[in-house]
């Protein structure tokens, strides 16, 4: 990085002079620079094809290249770019490229982008009403448009006596609402029973239910991760949650807590919430709702049936940051009874005494969240609601589970690859069938008596997760594009979610082409490697 040293003398060379900098937010500057600043993220958008989508970068790659301190004169904003070009782009891995299929998509938007712009340069801290009222006063009206949107229960929103608050993540969500729990349960049992309160989830629940019951002081024995299976597409059981809520009251127990998911990180399974409850509710329990990627999803009719049964849970929250185009960091979080939330999380030290405050009119969002500072998230989903109104929004969303459909079609052409999981959403699942990774390459389904009578039943599926492992490693080495996977019942799948706002249907059908293309030279090899093959009997001799 040379032009750091070269363009900017050292404090000690006379012949030279630092750039002189009169103030740190000139107008004049600001909007210099401004305009470049946009103009470079906008030609990154218009050249993101170009890049590898997953970075391709050795660990400890920047440390090479950036000094050991920080500079002691101003740098240009040009110089500074050419180094963000020459050294950040190439470690990055390109969330927004039209070809990231990985994990859940986290989207943008110009509606998003501006409004994060507005809310930076305003760059209010909006603890309580009187430090900033129509950063306080948006967010409740926004939060209660979105949840007319979603046709939440009034009871959720502020003119039922509930209410909305947008946090940062899930797991922030989470932690505020079992501490809110905590709390109302050991105001019944006792404090010092701390030590018996159990939370539930399902293995497909989200981690960071997990690490929200650590951080609020759950018994980590006390942490149930109850096993979804195939048989329920990998949702969580009411009969399975019963028996696991029945076992802890006969040990002594209390259970507090239940997490139910809508659209889980693996598969996008959706639990039932209305059976779930039934459950639930017989013990006084608390139950959440985590649709942090499918929630979007359900301000269309077609997919509103999946939060059937919200009426009866206290809580329910979605990341408007995966799937909404509204930019990191934006958790919308509705709840019931606002009061436990507030009961858990105030803190009113005398510096915050302030008369709207005390007359009990006002929302004070620090008493909603663990911060007490807070970033004015509510503007730039306004702009997003705004700019593009719930027809096109809905319609963003509907072109994103098209481009999944047809995904899947593609997977269910090629006889050598399955679905997995039935598709919910804009996420298809899908792996090498166990008869082509332990074959010739060639589909052959074996009987069921031969399967099990050879005793080769565990071997064909760890034969059949390697080759995927494999094909997955290569589809992401080529960084053509980037799919994650997901074990499920033992399975290794891979995982296309479709949710990025640049991507189109070519650039579906070029990702399918890329899994072919790996899959061609994965399972020639295998089909020549006998040992690739575990010393299995070729399926297609035993069928």
């Amino acid at each position: 990085m040379g032009s750091l040293k070269l363009d900017h003398p050292q404090e000690n060379n006379s012949n030279s002079s630092p750039m002189q900098m009169t103030s740190a937010l000139d107008p004049v500057e600001f909007r210099r620079q401004g305009h470049m600043m946009v103009d470079f993220i906008a030609d990154y958008y218009q050249n993101i094809d170009k890049y590898p989508v997953l970075s391709q970068v050795d660990p400890g790659y920047l440390r090479k290249r950036l000094p050991e301190s920080a500079p002691d004169n101003p740098e240009p904003i040009e110089t500074i770019l050419q180094d963000v070009q020459e050294h950040i782009v190439p470690g990055l891995t390109h969330w927004q490229s039209p070809s990231f299929f990985a994990f859940f998509a986290s989207n943008v938007s110009i509606a998003g982008f501006l409004g994060e712009m507005l809310s930076t340069g305003f760059n209010v801290v909006g603890f309580n009403w009187v430090s900033s009222p129509a950063a306080t006063e948006l967010e409740s009206i926004v939060m209660d448009w979105l949840g007319n949107l979603l046709r939440l229960p009034k009871s959720f929103l502020f003119s039922g006596n509930g209410g909305g608050v947008i946090h940062g993540s899930t797991c922030e969500a989470i932690v505020c609402t079992m501490a809110a729990s905590r709390d109302q349960m050991l105001s019944r049992i006792g404090g010092d029973n701390i030590g018996k309160l159990v939370v539930y989830g399902s293995d497909q629940t989200h981690s960071a239910l997990q690490k929200a019951s650590q951080i609020v002081g759950i018994n980590p024995k006390n942490f149930r991760a109850i096993e979804a299976t195939r048989s329920t597409t990998f949702a969580l059981s009411p009969e399975s949650l019963k028996l696991a809520i029945s076992s802890d009251i006969e040990a002594g127990l209390v259970p507090l807590f239940l997490c139910a998911t809508v659209g889980t990180t693996a598969t996008t399974a959706v639990d039932p919430l209305g059976p779930l409850c039934d459950v639930a509710k017989h013990h006084g329990m608390w139950v959440h709702v985590d649709a942090a990627y499918a929630g979007s999803a359900c301000i269309c009719p077609e997919f509103r049936h999946f939060i059937d049964g919200i009426e009866g849970v206290d809580s329910f929250s979605f990341n408007a940051h995966k799937w909404f185009f509204t930019g990191l960091d934006c958790c919308c979080l509705w709840v019931k009874n606002p009061g436990a939330l507030i009961s858990s999380l105030s803190a009113n030290p005398e510096f915050l005494r302030n008369k709207p405050t005390d007359s009990k009119q006002v929302v004070d969002y620090k008493d909603w969240q663990i911060a007490l500072s807070r970033r004015f998230r509510a503007m730039k989903l306004w702009l997003v609601l705004r700019s593009y109104g719930v027809v096109n929004l809905r319609n963003f969303l509907r072109s994103h589970v098209k481009m999944a459909k047809l995904f899947e079609g593609l997977v269910a052409m090629d006889q050598r690859f399955e679905i997995v999981v039935p598709r919910n959403f804009s996420m298809v699942c899908f792996r090498v069938s166990p008869w082509v990774a332990t074959s010739k390459g060639t589909p052959t389904t074996p009987t069921s008596n031969s399967f099990h009578q050879n005793g080769i039943e565990d071997n064909v599926e760890k034969c059949t997760n390697e080759v995927n492992c494999k094909l997955l490693e290569a589809i992401n080495a080529s960084g053509r594009v980037f799919m994650t996977h997901a074990v499920v019942g033992g399975m290794y799948v891979i995982r296309c979610a479709v949710g990025v706002t640049l991507t189109e249907e070519k650039h579906i059908a070029m990702a399918w082409k890329v899994v072919q293309e790996h899959a061609d030279v994965i399972l020639k090899n295998h089909g020549d490697d006998g040992d690739a093959k575990l010393k299995l009997p070729l399926l297609d001799k035993i069928a």
